[in-house]
């Protein structure tokens, strides 16, 4: 073909990955274009997933009046609607696009709409609208994220049998919700509509539910969950799930029960969204969930050739997206960069949220260290009481000789913002006596930490 362009960096797919690898590229001095297949850029974070999800989350906390310092407020519930619910979403997508699309363009970015497929491993071909154009490039940076995983048991219909890229769609709120899947999204989902008043049912395979989060975390907000009357069924699965001709849903269980409801959320794990790159094309193979194996860099098997973001799999968090694509664009330009992904954080924006960073307790006992807990509860806390949150734990690891901080866990309000605090010092490796030095505002959810490092050292003053 004629009239093929020739870019420094190609980066496919504008979600989080894909936006800082372009930028990074960009601030290097390269030409850099970034390839989108969706009318709008920001991929699964902005369109479908994190801020959608995130912003629907806030909504359902305001009008349900949850955590109003009366106590939760019954009257608000009947009258909140999915309509005021993805009327707020929308308007702050719009915003998170435009300002994405500025940061780009202020950047010399060149924005590519189309689908892009490797023709071999230094070309893409993009079809769009406009036609079919071919690109090559010195490096490529594959940041195409995922989508649902479907499953043939579960016959998803765009109504009242959901993924979790629907589920705005939904034209009511259901009296009563199945949700299959007990990860992050299904654990999210079930907490904001368990909120709003409607009665699910979670069923997950596993015996229990995030099992990359700390023990004693999980089964709090497990409490929390059945207080608002959810039902778990964990170490269950689905056999198949069938509509019935008076328009409810019902799952049949592999241990013959049956279940019930108006709507049925499959929240069961995401796949690579590679159907339509032809990787085999570039040279690269992926594994059976659509994911791309990379080295640390962030390499695939082609040495020019980098992938990042939820497309490689575990943590699939934004946050970590964005700093994956930073580094290999980095790494690929030969540019130095440091991070290391032990001192990630999550957040998990169940209600109430839940944020950690570090080792759990039972990764600790598994390894044999030796390691003190200190606890701090919200509802010895002035500031927790002031806010309602009476239920909110902040828990600290320390090693029992160094005290140096081993892990941070919290459940409660702003655990995700109050996180941030202890990774400074866990980063830095302060020990856990640093918050018995120091001054907190009061008050303040921050005391915590000087309560909770109290708690810790009277523990060894003990012993």
């Amino acid at each position: 073909m004629d009239g093929m362009q020739h870019y420094d960096v190609i980066v496919i797919g504008s979600g989080p990955a894909g936006q800082r690898a372009a930028i990074q590229a960009a601030k290097s001095g390269k030409r850099v274009a970034l390839m989108e297949k969706q009318r709008e850029i920001g991929g699964v974070c902005i369109n479908t997933g994190t801020i959608p999800s995130k912003t629907m989350r806030e909504a359902v906390l305001r009008l349900s009046g949850y955590n109003s310092i009366d106590g939760p407020n019954y009257g608000l519930k009947d009258k909140v609607t999915m309509a005021d619910l993805a009327f707020r979403v929308q308007h702050v997508i719009k915003t998170e696009v435009d300002v994405a699309e500025a940061q780009l363009t202020r950047n010399g970015i060149e924005l590519v709409y189309g689908t892009a497929s490797f023709e071999n491993p230094q070309t893409v071909r993009v079809q769009s609208a406009r036609g079919v154009a071919d690109y090559t490039a010195d490096i490529f940076i594959v940041a195409v994220g995922t989508k649902p995983a479907t499953s043939p048991k579960v016959p998803l219909n765009n109504r009242n049998i959901l993924n979790s890229d629907q589920i705005l769609e939904m034209p009511e709120l259901p009296k009563t919700l199945i949700v299959v899947g007990g990860g992050v999204i299904g654990v999210e989902y079930t907490c904001m509509f368990a909120v709003l008043g409607v009665r699910v049912i979670l069923v997950e395979k596993r015996s229990r539910l995030l099992d990359f989060a700390d023990a004693e975390i999980v089964e709090a907000l497990s409490y929390h969950l059945r207080d608002r009357r959810v039902i778990m069924r964990l170490g269950e699965e689905v056999q198949s799930v069938e509509e019935t001709p008076d328009g409810k849903v019902v799952a049949n269980l592999e241990s013959n029960k049956k279940i019930s409801g108006d709507t049925l959320l499959y929240a069961v794990g995401r796949v690579g969204n590679i159907d339509e790159l032809n990787l085999a094309a570039a040279g690269i193979a992926s594994d059976s969930r659509g994911r791309i194996p990379v080295d640390s860099d962030y390499r695939t098997c082609q040495p020019h050739i980098f992938a990042v973001g939820d497309v490689i799999g575990f943590p699939s968090l934004a946050s970590v997206s964005m700093e994956q694509g930073r580094i290999a664009a980095a790494r690929a330009l030969g540019l130095p960069v440091h991070s290391n992904p032990a001192n990630y954080p999550f957040g998990i924006y169940s209600i109430p949220e839940i944020s950690f960073l570090g080792k759990t307790e039972e990764q600790l006992t598994q390894e044999d260290a030796p390691y003190e807990v200190g606890i701090a509860y919200y509802r010895e806390i002035a500031r927790g009481q002031i806010r309602g949150d009476t239920t909110g734990r902040l828990k600290l690891i320390f090693h029992r000789e160094t005290k140096e901080l081993l892990g941070i866990h919290i459940i409660g309000d702003g655990a995700a913002e109050l996180l941030h605090i202890g990774q400074a010092v866990f980063i830095l490796k302060g020990t856990v006596e640093y918050f018995v030095d120091v001054v907190f505002n009061y008050p303040t959810l921050a005391e915590c930490y000087k309560s909770a490092a109290f708690n810790g050292l009277n523990k060894l003053a003990n012993l």
